[in-house]
């Protein structure tokens, strides 16, 4: 579930808006269907009772009629052709073709069948079923209620652009004459009546969900946008790039965010130049008291007090150089550009190689985006540790998925596991790294990382299996 949840703020809330809506609409929708089929039922059942009274009433007074009136009367009603029902006597009960199997059809049935044995005295024998117009026989012999003239069922049935189900009664009047009468019900199309996935109202729900997952999503954006603004503007200003000023638009609270973090950005700003002319200040200042006081201990008597002076000058003297370089070199000011890293690497090769080094590196061609001095100062700290604590070294360069991988390695004793971890550290130097370079200040590691830090990469350090320490500069494909 976590690798399926977005990581990007418009992607999350828009998820979660599109849900919300989604879940809202279909919760509505079983609410309002049941709802609607409490109601359709109803109205159904309303509607067949009525309409099983007025069939009741009609089959009573064609029961009290002589035989050989009810075919001139039923001549009449055709001919007047504004009757409830359409009417035809038969020697036989019809064969019916009814519908598929629908609840609300069988609610109505059994309403209109209820409704007509309470209104009809005696055993009657009762058919009632739904058909289709274009399916329905009126006859015996086949007839269809298409093949009538249309003047006998233009008030009554609905025939045509849009059918609707036709209720048919027969019942038995005496033996060998069953009245057949076909009508509509009030509701013609009372079956599409309980369908909540009927065209017109998922249309409808279509556009009312689409209209508020757009404005939703034109709000979500509104409000993100102004945050990859300022997540743009904080990543500028942390690897030194001279960003534009976030715009004081927007909503109440990123106009508040924006001018503080302007602020912010103002006295940070203000602080490093003001760091720098301390550092600064503080290198002019004490070297001039560091030197005289080594001369004053020059003249000094006394060989043993004056080689103690001579080292804790000489030990505060390393601390203030150190001091420097580590500020120094950890902030150069240089444009990102695009950095090819075959003759970055050779140069550092080849001055190692005069110096009397050995190290191995094959060209592969690659290019990082970065600063090149910064890189350069990054990937010789390594080299130097590497050849200060092994001997000889090897570089090498691969590209994996997003990354661009610079791994430094020496030919040394290694590092022990649990102090890999303390390397990074400034000041930290092991045992082994004292007795080999004795000048250092162990600096170099420290200073590496907050290069790569700044381009947004990883060093990363552990021991190589075939020995030694191997030194990994990650950097982003994109950086």
């Amino acid at each position: 579930m976590r690798r399926l949840w977005p990581q990007s703020l418009l992607a999350r809330l828009s998820l979660v808006m599109v849900a919300g809506l989604l879940l809202t609409q279909v919760a509505v929708s079983v609410l309002w269907t049941l709802q609607l089929r409490d109601k359709t039922q109803a109205d159904v059942k309303s509607a067949a009772d009525y309409l099983g009274q007025g069939a009741a009433s009609s089959i009573r007074f064609f029961r009290s009629l002589p035989p050989s009136y009810r075919s001139l009367l039923i001549q009449q009603f055709r001919e007047m052709g504004g009757t409830r029902f359409y009417v035809a006597l038969n020697r036989a009960e019809v064969a019916v073709q009814q519908i598929a199997p629908n609840a609300l059809a069988q609610t109505a049935l059994g309403a209109m069948e209820s409704t007509l044995r309470k209104g009809l005295a005696g055993d009657n024998r009762l058919r009632l079923d739904f058909a289709w117009p274009d399916q329905l026989t009126v006859s015996p012999d086949g007839v269809r209620v298409g093949d009538l003239p249309e003047a006998w069922v233009r008030h009554i049935l609905l025939l045509k652009p849009d059918p609707a189900p036709i209720l048919v009664i027969q019942t038995e009047l005496e033996p060998g004459n069953w009245l057949y009468l076909a009508t509509l019900m009030p509701n013609p199309y009372f079956l599409n009546s309980n369908d909540p996935l009927s065209p017109d109202k998922l249309v409808v729900q279509g556009v009312s969900l689409a209209v508020l997952l757009l404005l939703s999503f034109l709000v979500v954006r509104s409000i993100t946008r102004p945050l990859a603004a300022l997540s743009d503007a904080a990543e500028a200003f942390g690897k030194d790039e001279h960003a534009p000023a976030l715009p004081e638009s927007g909503s109440r609270e990123f106009v508040n965010t924006a001018r503080a973090f302007g602020a912010m950005r103002e006295r940070i700003a203000k602080y490093i130049k003001d760091r720098e002319r301390l550092f600064i200040s503080i290198s002019h200042d004490l070297r001039t008291p560091i030197t005289r006081l080594k001369l004053r201990a020059e003249l000094l008597d006394d060989d043993a007090l004056r080689g103690e002076f001579e080292e804790d000058l000489d030990e505060l003297d390393m601390m203030v150089k150190g001091a420097l370089q580590c500020v120094k070199d950890s902030d150069i000011h240089e444009n990102p550009t695009e950095v090819k890293l075959d003759p970055l690497i050779r140069r550092l090769v080849r001055s190692a190689e005069l110096a009397g080094h050995s190290v191995a590196y094959e060209d592969c061609g690659s290019t990082v985006r970065g600063k090149p001095l910064a890189l350069k100062r990054a990937v010789g700290n390594l080299l130097d540790n590497a050849l200060f604590y092994g001997e000889r070294a090897q570089i090498s360069v691969r590209s994996t998925e997003g990354w661009t991988e610079i791994a430094v390695r020496d030919h040394g004793p290694g590092v022990p596991e649990e102090a890999i971890s303390s390397l990074l550290e400034p000041y930290v130097r092991l045992t082994h790294g004292r007795e080999r370079n004795d000048s250092g200040m162990g600096l170099g590691l420290g200073i590496a990382k907050g290069i790569v830090d700044s381009h947004g990469g990883q060093l990363v350090l552990a021991n190589h299996p075939g020995g030694g320490l191997n030194a990994v500069i990650r950097l982003p494909a994109d950086a």
